[in-house]
C-alpha cells in the first residue's frame, strides 16, 4: 500500500501500533519480527484478517498458545555467525527458552483443526534435535553451564569440589591449633589471588610459615597462604585453568550446533511472531469491539457506526461509550463528499477516523464497525492534514497544500483514496475554493474517491449542484449549542464560528459587532442551514421510531407463529399419549373378559356371552371420551356435478366444478380457471353446491352472491354443531380470500374456546390465531390468520 511516513503520522499510525504491542506476549525484538505495517498485495490483506478471524475464534472460546519466553534472535544469531566465535551461555538460554516456546506452539496448534491458516504457520516450525537436547543438557536456568555438559567437565568440578574440601580442613585445623591459633585476627578463611588464605595478625609475621597474598588498608592484618597447603592451591588453580578450557570448547561446540542451525531458528522465530501478532490483533478486537468488514470490489465505503480506536483507549483499557459512533459514506455514483459544520464538531475527527481505519484493514487488523460494514480496500492513501509550512525552505502554509496536492494529483487513480483536511484555506476564500473545485474535478476524472472537510460556503454549493459529489454535515444541538459528533448527510453544515465563540465565553459586546459585519445575507444563510439541520434531525428520529415499530411488529408476528408451532406440536403429544393411554386399556380390558371367560366350566350360557358382549361394549363407551378426534382422511371423489364445491387439498381452498370429466376437473377458484385431477380434489360430506337444476331444465343460481362476514358468532352452541358452523365459515372465508376473521365463542367453562383453537390449529389454510386485544373482547374471542388467495 502507498502511504507516506507523514500521512502514517498524521494518521497517529504510531500509536495504534503501541496499543498492539500492549496485547502481545512475546519480548518486544520478537515482536519486531513481524513488523505492522501496511500490506501491499490484497491476497496477504484477506490472509491476515483470515488468520486474525482465526485467532479470535480461539479467544471467544477461552484458548490461546502460550508464547510467553521467545526472545530476540536476530543479534546473537548475527554475532555468532563467524567460525570460531563464541555465545555466551545467556544468549545460549536465550535459545533455549525459545524452542521450548516454539515446539509448544507447534503441539498446540496441531490440536486446532478449527484454524487451519494459523496452524500451517505452525507446521513450519521445525526443532532442531540435538540443539535442544544439547542446550538442555548445558545450559542452567540462570545461564550457567551445567555439569552434564559434558563428562569431563563433571569429573573436573568434582575433583575441585573435593580439593577445594580438603584445603578448607587444614585451614581450619591451623585456626583452631592451641599454638598458632592466637596469632589470627578471627576464624575466617577467604580468597586472594584466588588462592586460600587466613588473616594473620601483623605482630604475629613469621610465627607461621607461608606466603603473604596481600594485606588489609591498615597494614594491621596479613592474608597469609600457610605453606601446608601451598601446593593443594596450586593444583587447585590448574584444576580451574583446566575447566576453563573445557567450558570453552563447549561453548564452541553449542556455537557451531547454533550456526548450522541460524536459517530455520529465524524462520521458526518469523512464524511464532506472526501467530503472536494475530493473537495481538485478535485481542485488541476484542478490546474495543472490533469486527471484519466486507471488503469489496465496488469502489465505495460504507461504514457503519465506526468509531476512532485511539478516542476510547484510556488509560490502556478501552471504553465503546467513550467516542460516539458515526456512519462514513460515500457510495459507488459519488467520487467526493464535503464535510462542513461547526468548528470543533468532528469533522477532522471524521476524516482521520476514515483513513486510519483503512490503515488498519490493510495491515490486518480488525476495525470497531458495525458487522454489516462494506469497504473498498484502496490501494493508496493520500492524507493532506495541517500546516506544511516551512521558514527554512521559504515555503508558506499554502504553498505547502499546494504542493502535497501536486504530489496527489500526479498519483491518484482508481484504487486511491484522498483525504483533505480543511479543503481552501490558507489563501482568499474564493480562489482558495475555485482551485479546490478544481482539484476535486480532476480527481474524479481520474477515478479516485475523496473526502475533504471544510467551511467554505462556496464549497458547499459546489456539493449541492454537482452530480457525483454529496454534501454532509457534522450535527450539533441547538438547545445546548454543543457538538453530537454525528453526520448527516445530504445538506451542508453551517460553520458556526459565533455560536462557538459564545460557547466558548467570548464577550457579547465582540459577538455583537462581529455579526453586524458579518451582515444579515449571511446571518439568514447560516440560519437557514440550522434550520435544515434541525428539520433533518427530526426526521430521524421518526425514521428510527418507525423502525422500532416495525421491528416489534415483525417480531411479535415471528412469536404468535412460533407460537402456533409449539401449539401443534403439543397438540400431537398430548393426542398421540391419550390414543396410546386408551389402546392400552382397552387391551387389558378385552384380555380380561377373555381371562374371565376361561375360567367358568364348560359351555358358556347365551346369556353369558351377551353379558359379557354388554360390558365390553360398555368398557368401549366408556374409553371412547380418550380416544383422540382424528382428522377425516381425504375423500377423493368418484363423481363430481357441475356447481358443486370441492376442496384443493395442496391449496387448501374452495373451488367451483365448471366442468366435469372423467380424468381431470375444470374449477372455478375466485374467478380464475384451473384444471386438477380427481385425486387432488375432496369432497365435502354431506355434498355441497352452489348451483342446482330447475324443472324446466333451466341453471338457476341456487345461493346468490353474497357478502361473507368475518365474524362467525358461537356464543351458547354445542361444541359439535359449532364445529361444523366452524368449518363451513373457514371454507367460506378461504374461498373469498378473507385474510383475517373473528370467532366469538365466549367464556364460559372454556370448553367451547378449546375446541375452537384445537380445530384452528389442525385447520390447513390456517396460518396464526391467538385471543383479540383486551379492549376487542380477550380471551372471549379468537383471531385467525388465514392464507387467503
Amino acid at each position: 500500500m502507498i502511504c507516506s511516513e507523514n500521512a502514517l503520522q498524521r494518521l497517529e499510525y504510531p500509536q495504534l501500533k503501541r496499543l498492539l504491542a500492549g496485547q502481545t506476549q512475546s519480548e518486544p525484538g520478537c515482536r519486531e519480527a513481524a513488523a505492522l505495517l501496511p500490506l501491499a498485495d490484497l491476497g496477504q490483506v484477506v490472509a491476515a484478517l483470515d488468520e486474525v478471524d482465526e485467532a479470535a475464534l480461539l479467544l471467544c472460546t477461552g484458548q490461546a498458545p502460550t508464547l510467553g519466553g521467545c526472545w530476540a534472535l536476530e543479534e546473537i544469531l548475527a554475532a555468532g555467525q563467524a567460525a570460531g566465535r563464541l555465545i555466551a551461555a545467556e544468549d545460549l538460554l536465550k535459545i533455549g527458552q525459545s524452542l521450548l516456546v516454539m515446539a509448544d506452539c507447534r503441539h498446540w496448534f496441531g490440536q486446532q483443526p478449527e484454524a487451519p491458516a494459523l496452524s500451517a504457520w505452525a507446521e513450519r516450525i521445525e526443532i532442531p534435535a540435538e540443539l535442544q537436547r544439547r542446550l538442555r543438557d548445558s545450559i542452567g536456568s540462570r545461564g550457567e553451564l551445567l555439569d552434564s555438559a559434558s563428562f569431563e567437565l563433571g569429573d573436573l568440578r568434582y575433583r575441585i569440589r573435593q580439593l577445594r574440601q580438603r584445603i578448607k580442613q587444614q585451614l581450619d585445623q591451623l585456626l583452631t591449633d592451641e599454638h598458632s591459633g592466637s596469632c589470627f585476627q578471627e576464624r575466617l578463611v577467604t580468597i586472594r589471588n584466588g588462592r586460600y588464605v587466613v588473616p594473620l595478625k601483623s605482630d604475629c609475621r613469621g610465627r607461621v610459615k607461608g606466603f603473604v597474598q596481600d594485606e588489609s588498608a591498615s597494614g594491621q592484618t596479613l592474608y597469609l597462604e600457610p605453606a601446608k597447603v601451598f601446593e593443594g592451591n596450586n593444583q587447585l588453580q590448574q584444576l580451574l585453568r583446566e575447566e576453563q578450557r573445557e567450558e570453552r570448547r563447549i561453548l564452541l561446540q553449542l556455537a557451531d550446533l547454533v550456526r548450522r542451525e541460524s536459517s530455520q531458528l529465524l524462520l521458526n522465530q518469523q512464524s511464532l511472531a506472526r501467530i503472536d501478532l494475530r493473537f495481538a490483533a485478535a485481542r485488541l478486537s476484542r478490546a474495543y469491539q472490533g469486527c471484519r468488514p466486507e471488503l469489496s470490489d465496488e469502489s465505495l465505503i460504507e461504514l457503519k457506526q465506526v468509531r476512532h480506536p485511539l478516542l476510547l483507549e484510556k488509560d490502556g483499557r478501552f471504553d465503546p461509550a467513550a467516542a460516539v459512533a458515526i456512519d462514513l459514506l460515500i457510495p459507488e455514483d459519488c467520487h467526493a463528499l464535503v464535510i462542513s459544520g461547526p468548528n470543533t464538531g468532528g469533522k477532522s475527527v471524521a476524516l482521520k477516523t476514515l483513513g486510519l481505519l483503512l490503515l488498519m484493514l490493510r495491515s490486518g487488523l480488525h476495525i470497531p464497525c458495525h458487522p454489516d460494514s462494506r469497504v473498498h480496500p484502496y490501494q493508496q492513501l493520500h492524507v493532506d492534514i495541517g500546516d506544511e509550512q516551512s521558514i527554512a525552505q521559504s515555503i508558506s502554509t499554502f504553498s505547502g497544500h499546494l504542493l502535497k496536492i501536486r504530489e496527489i494529483l500526479a498519483a491518484a487513480d482508481a484504487e486511491t483514496l484522498v483525504l483533505l483536511d480543511e479543503a481552501g484555506s490558507g489563501t482568499d476564500p474564493a480562489e482558495g475554493a475555485a482551485l479546490v473545485q478544481a482539484v476535486v474535478d480532476q480527481l474524479g476524472r481520474q477515478g479516485a474517491k475523496t473526502l475533504l472537510t471544510t467551511h467554505l460556503g462556496q464549497l458547499k454549493l459546489f456539493a449541492h449542484s454537482r452530480p457525483g459529489i454529496n454534501n454532509a454535515a457534522v450535527e450539533f444541538d441547538p438547545e445546548t449549542l454543543l457538538p453530537t459528533y454525528r453526520i448527516r448527510y445530504g445538506i451542508p453544515g453551517a460553520s458556526s464560528a459565533l455560536t462557538t465563540a459564545r460557547r466558548l465565553g467570548l464577550p457579547r459586546e465582540v459577538l455583537d459587532h462581529a455579526a453586524a459585519y458579518l451582515g444579515s445575507q449571511e446571518l439568514d444563510q447560516n440560519a437557514l442551514l440550522v434550520r435544515l439541520n434541525e428539520r433533518q434531525q427530526e426526521l430521524d428520529q421518526e425514521l428510527d421510531q418507525l423502525r422500532q415499530a416495525r421491528l416489534q411488529a415483525e417480531t411479535t408476528q415471528e412469536l404468535r407463529k412460533q407460537q402456533l408451532q409449539r401449539l401443534k406440536a403439543e397438540r400431537r403429544k398430548i393426542l398421540d399419549r391419550a390414543s396410546g393411554q386408551a389402546e392400552e386399556l382397552i387391551r387389558t380390558t378385552e384380555a380380561r373378559l377373555k381371562q374371565l371367560r376361561k375360567r367358568q366350566p364348560g359351555t358358556v350360557a347365551p346369556q353369558q356371552a351377551v353379558s359379557d358382549r354388554e360390558q365390553l361394549s360398555e368398557a368401549r363407551d366408556a374409553l371412547q371420551p380418550f380416544r383422540p378426534r382424528r382428522k377425516l382422511s381425504t375423500v377423493v371423489p368418484e363423481q363430481l356435478q357441475v356447481g358443486e364445491l370441492v376442496k384443493i387439498v395442496a391449496l387448501g381452498c374452495t373451488a367451483r366444478v365448471v366442468k366435469a370429466g372423467t380424468g381431470s376437473i375444470e374449477l372455478d377458484v375466485s374467478g380464475k380457471r384451473m384444471r386438477q385431477p380427481l385425486r387432488a380434489l375432496e369432497q365435502f360430506s354431506p355434498r355441497r353446491f352452489v348451483e342446482a337444476q330447475t324443472a324446466s331444465g333451466q341453471v338457476t343460481r341456487k345461493v346468490a352472491e353474497r357478502q361473507v362476514s368475518s365474524q362467525l358468532k358461537l356464543v351458547g352452541q354445542r361444541v359439535d354443531d359449532a364445529l361444523l358452523q366452524l368449518g363451513r365459515f373457514i371454507d367460506d372465508a378461504l374461498l373469498y380470500n378473507l385474510q383475517q376473521v373473528e370467532i366469538v365463542h365466549g367464556s364460559g367453562t372454556g370448553r367451547l374456546r378449546r375446541a375452537v383453537r384445537e380445530y384452528l390449529a389442525g385447520e390447513a389454510g390456517v396460518v396464526a390465531f391467538y385471543a383479540a386485544p383486551a379492549e376487542q373482547g380477550g380471551e372471549n374471542i379468537t383471531i385467525a390468520e388465514l392464507n387467503g388467495r
